[in-house]
């Protein structure tokens, strides 16, 4: 089997200009797997902490010397680097390494064993014989910890495609949509100048239920009817709204705040308004219960959790006990290795946890979750619309379109 003969690291920048890191591994001095570790802005409390000391060098220090450890292991047993990295690291949240690291040493080995066995990565992150595409998700337009002063509190307004058979017509019908939203905005708003966040929504000067009219108006002038063609969806990142010293969800940019009750009735009238396919983070992150009731309310929506999951196995198992989603989001980063994460993989599919593959809002032109999110069996591909970083996700889709083992859409 294909070892490793080499790894080696160095300090790039993601798409926000922050400093992260980048691993080499490889595989019989000639495959070559590289990955650059993405990074959040809105941030859970209880995911894995991307650097030691918030310094991506103590990583990459930390990766140098050490790496004789990995030198002949095989490039494709993910258990095994997942060992050597925890005899590094013993916390539950690689403070001590960075989950950063823990990413791109794992899905650049995995890289790495995939040249040497000429596959693609994810038909040998799975033993399926056959896969669908997730239904890319993306964010159309923008706010809270992802743009500036005077766009909505809500995070993300997110598009998806669910009318469409191919991941041609999705891809290209999402498109359409934020093109379209731009001609609304600035219509709308004459002075309106274009200014996107981080994830490439736009990023306008309005309060949330316009930014949500405005989208939907959006999808209609192209014809399509909500609910069928095209669904939005809606990441409330509730987390950054939570005071926990006034039991409060303060939206200061709309200027009002909500109890926990109607924090709960604010997301549901939304849902039910908008008919969203999809609800991501709509209470804090420690309500589990709260989640339950929304989870119970719509179970033809996925209600989501991200901040109250983080990819964790654990924390998923109290969610799942608990009832509190019918869908998770599945960042590696989150988690930290790759072996974590397909950990809370498995546990999510055993459970019927729907899965959403996600980038993070600091993001490389890496596109290697385009194949994760298809050996998980994901329903959905979160990796935002526009931005080099961003289509380069959904321009990977689009080249394993071209694979015979790939039938069609994942049925959500």
């Amino acid at each position: 089997m294909a070892k490793i003969s080499s790894i080696e690291g160095r300090i790039l920048y993601n798409s926000r200009g922050s400093k992260t890191i980048e691993v080499d591994v490889k595989t019989d001095n000639k495959f070559l797997g590289r990955v650059c570790a993405p990074s959040g802005a809105s941030v859970g409390k209880y995911e894995a902490v991307s650097f030691p000391n918030n310094n991506p060098e103590d990583s990459l220090r930390i990766l140098k010397e050490n790496s004789q450890k990995f030198i002949g292991l095989e490039s494709s047993d993910l258990k095994a680097i997942h060992d050597v990295l925890k005899t590094l690291d013993g916390t539950t949240n690689y403070s001590k390494i960075g989950g950063a690291l823990a990413f791109a040493v794992t899905i650049a080995a995995m890289e790495s064993a995939a040249r040497a066995l000429d596959k693609p990565l994810f038909q040998i992150l799975s033993s399926e014989q056959s896969f669908n595409f997730p239904f890319p998700l993306g964010n159309v337009l923008g706010g809270g910890a992802h743009a500036g002063p005077g766009t909505p509190d809500i995070q993300e307004i997110l598009i998806c495609a669910t009318g469409s058979k191919t991941i041609e017509d999705a891809i290209e019908t999402n498109l359409s949509v934020h093109k379209e939203l731009r001609r609304v905005l600035e219509k709308e708003d004459p002075s309106f100048t274009n200014g996107r966040g981080d994830e490439g929504g736009w990023a306008p000067k309005l309060e949330n239920q316009k930014a949500l009219e405005i989208s939907a108006k959006a999808c209609e002038n192209l014809g399509f009817t909500l609910g069928k063609e095209v669904s939005l969806g809606v990441d409330f990142a509730s987390s950054t709204q939570w005071n926990e010293e006034k039991s409060k969800y303060e939206y200061s940019r709309a200027g009002f705040e909500n109890s926990t009750g109607e924090q709960i009735e604010f997301a549901a009238s939304i849902i039910e308004k908008f008919k969203l396919i999809y609800a991501e983070d709509a209470v804090h992150e420690e309500a589990f219960e709260d989640m339950a009731e929304l989870t119970a309310k719509f179970p033809k929506t996925l209600i989501t959790g991200d901040d109250l999951t983080v990819t964790n196995k654990e924390i998923l198992k109290k969610a799942i006990e608990k009832k509190s989603c019918n869908a998770a989001i599945l960042k590696v980063n989150q988690a930290g290795s790759l072996f974590d994460a397909l950990e809370f993989a498995d546990e999510a599919t055993k459970n019927n946890i729907k899965l959403i593959t996600s980038h993070r809002s600091g993001e490389s032109t890496d596109s290697q979750i385009s194949h994760i999110g298809l050996a998980t069996k994901s329903k959905m591909l979160k990796v935002g619309i526009v931005g080099g970083e961003r289509v380069a996700k959904l321009n990977e889709l689009l080249r394993l379109s071209e694979h015979d083992l790939i039938r069609g859409m994942a049925e959500i």
